[in-house]
């Protein structure tokens, strides 16, 4: 996005003062017109940063627009290196909250675990200590403790439904949990009380000490069990034993191989972002942070900005920070971060392995918080990020459109344009195409006709002062093309001759028609590995190709039927088009009089006559 001297007056003095300004490292303080300061930024050297919002060809992401369009002014502190700069950096964030940096609000809340106190306990999240039983906590994020009671019960076979034992014992059949092995069956009246507590003695001790203890302790009871001729006791407890073992393959709550470690993952939408921290410490997922941060900005620089403050106050930094994706100055805020904490740190972008499955779960739970905010579902908020991280787009595009080229051996080509917005179908966008220019099978210059027409329609609407089509009055943020790497080739020149800059990809399929990869005009990408993404491309090219097929079939229904009326003498193409137009139907034309046939085709009386008993009629039965 350009900012324009008329959106900022100030631009020239800014561009001037900038032209003096030193290329030493150090910190830069943009303020509004009334002196406050908007935004703080640190650089490597400050007149190529400073000069970078303020340049007349400087296209900006939307926050940065927003941000330098209030710019009245700014200061600026040097300093003897890089490094200096981030310090400082994070020290004037924190004195002065500018309102276009990254400002960290937790949602927090308290949590607490409770069993209750009664002859048959129930193990449940509590955001309040209220009455008897005993307390586990408090937890300060209340997705850990909603995780653990959830496992817990169902490791252990709790009953979570409403009925009171053992009042209700046998007054209702068991219920689903039952039946799928989820609830060991209380409302039978087969399980003591003292049998039951010490399970819940059992499950209790699993959440304070893990998987590992409550296994080893398991096991020499089952051992015991079996020595001492109880059979029946000891396959009980094998049956627990294999399912805490299978719990703890599954979850995510207690690691024994993770130590004392935060996992960050960012999740993004098209001018949003979220970040989820997940904080394991002696090898239990021991807190959970979410921080909505707004209007997002460049990748490396979002999770810099947000490591930096994040730990700015922070006491506990763990050694080891895992992130979901690389960043520029790793060396630097690992060497802010040791200082502050006063032991070594690494910041860590895992590529493989169990650290990796952990960076995605963070990722995961970024894009389930943002998804409430912007009314989205998480997996939908996924896919885009993961298809921008894939085609190196600086973030994740809201507004696709793909098309496809469909012809019945060179006969009624055709092309249908389907929308995707916010990863969701927008019908009401379609588009299609009758192939005018191009005669013969050649998708490339059927490709370039149908997207030449339609950014000429999109120009038209830039130009005209009435009401134009929303579908063509809007400029994509990427375009897909049902087709290789020719086909990007030869539609991305023209589009860039037309001054069209948007990213253009193909949709490579297989041998059986399945979506395989993404084109470029120099190869392909593989996106088999992103499969929130490769799900979305694939639903994508399926809508664009089920859409231009149908387009092509109604097309070629009604021109079989325009060639049956030129049979008769005096009726050729176009007089046949007007008929089919005009009645829009074989069912209007057929319930059409002679006379109406003759005036809507401009044909005498007996071409008429002849016309509907010959053809309609025998054709429409």
């Amino acid at each position: 996005m350009k900012i324009t001297n008329e959106q900022n007056p100030r631009l020239p003095y800014l561009r001037e003062k900038t032209s003096k300004l030193t290329l030493s490292p150090g910190c830069y303080l943009m303020k509004d017109k009334t002196g406050n300061i908007i935004y703080i930024g640190k650089a490597k050297s400050l007149k190529k940063r400073v000069t970078s919002y303020f340049r007349e060809s400087a296209d900006h992401l939307p926050k940065v627009a927003k941000m330098v369009q209030h710019v009245y002014d700014y200061d600026f502190i040097v300093t003897d290196s890089e490094y200096e700069a981030l310090v400082l950096e994070a020290s004037l964030i924190k004195q002065n909250q500018p309102h276009y940096n990254i400002l960290l609000k937790d949602d927090k809340g308290y949590s607490y675990i409770k069993i209750s106190d009664e002859e048959y306990p129930r193990i449940t999240r509590e955001l309040q200590k209220k009455g008897t039983g005993e307390y586990i906590g408090p937890f300060t994020s209340g997705f850990v403790s909603k995780q653990a009671v959830e496992e817990v019960n169902k490791v252990f076979a709790l009953p979570t439904c409403t009925r009171k034992f053992p009042r209700d014992f046998k007054k209702q059949r068991p219920c689903l949990n039952y039946s799928i092995k989820q609830c060991m069956g209380v409302c039978r009246g087969d399980i003591s009380s003292e049998d039951y507590q010490k399970i819940v003695m059992e499950a209790v001790e699993y959440i304070k000490n893990g998987s590992g203890i409550s296994v080893e302790r398991l096991t020499k009871e089952m051992n015991a069990a079996a020595e001492e001729m109880n059979f029946e006791l000891a396959a009980r407890l094998r049956d627990r034993i294999n399912a805490i073992k299978g719990a703890a393959e599954k979850q995510k709550i207690f690691e024994k191989s993770v130590k004392d470690t935060d996992i960050i993952g960012v999740a993004r939408s098209s001018s949003q972002a979220c970040i989820s921290v997940l904080m394991y410490r002696g090898g239990r997922l021991f807190d959970k942070s979410d921080f909505f941060l707004g209007e997002n900005e460049d990748n490396s620089e979002l999770r810099e900005d947000f490591l930096s403050q994040y730990y700015q106050n922070k006491t506990d930094i763990p050694k080891e920070i895992y992130i979901d994706e690389p960043i520029e100055n790793k060396e630097l805020l690992e060497r802010f971060l040791r200082e502050k904490c006063g032991h070594a740190v690494s910041i860590i972008s895992p590529q493989r392995g169990e650290m990796l499955k952990l960076t995605m779960l963070a990722k995961s739970n970024a894009s389930e918080y943002l998804s409430i905010k912007v009314g989205r579902s998480g997996k939908e908020i996924a896919a885009l990020d993961e298809l921008a991280k894939v085609l190196g787009m600086q973030s994740p595009p809201k507004y696709i459109e793909c098309y496809d080229i469909s012809n019945l051996s060179s006969a009624d080509m055709v092309a249908g344009m389907v929308v995707f917005e916010n990863g969701r179908p927008q019908k009401k966008y379609y588009k299609k195409f009758s192939i005018k220019t191009v005669f013969g099978q050649n998708d490339y210059a059927c490709m370039r006709e149908v997207l030449k027409r339609r950014f000429n329609r999109y120009f038209e609407s830039q130009n005209s002062q009435e009401e134009t089509d929303e579908g063509f009055s809007k400029l994509p943020d990427l375009i897909f093309l049902d087709g290789g790497k020719g086909h990007v080739g030869a539609v991305e020149p023209m589009l860039r001759e037309m001054g069209i800059s948007v990213p253009v990809f193909g949709l490579v399929k297989d041998s059986k028609h399945r979506t395989r990869a993404i084109a470029t005009n120099g190869g392909e990408i593989s996106v088999s590995k992103t499969r929130a993404a490769f799900a979305l491309i694939t639903r994508i090219q399926d809508e664009v190709h089920r859409f231009s097929v149908s387009y092509q079939a109604q097309k070629h229904k009604k021109s079989g039927f325009a060639l049956e009326l030129t049979r008769v003498k005096g009726i050729g193409e176009k007089k046949a088009a007007k008929l089919i137009a005009a009645f829009k139907t074989k069912e209007a034309l057929k319930s059409a009089t002679v006379d109406e046939i003759a005036k809507e085709a401009g044909i005498s009386f007996e071409t008429a006559a002849e016309l509907k008993e010959k053809v309609i009629d025998e054709l429409i039965t």
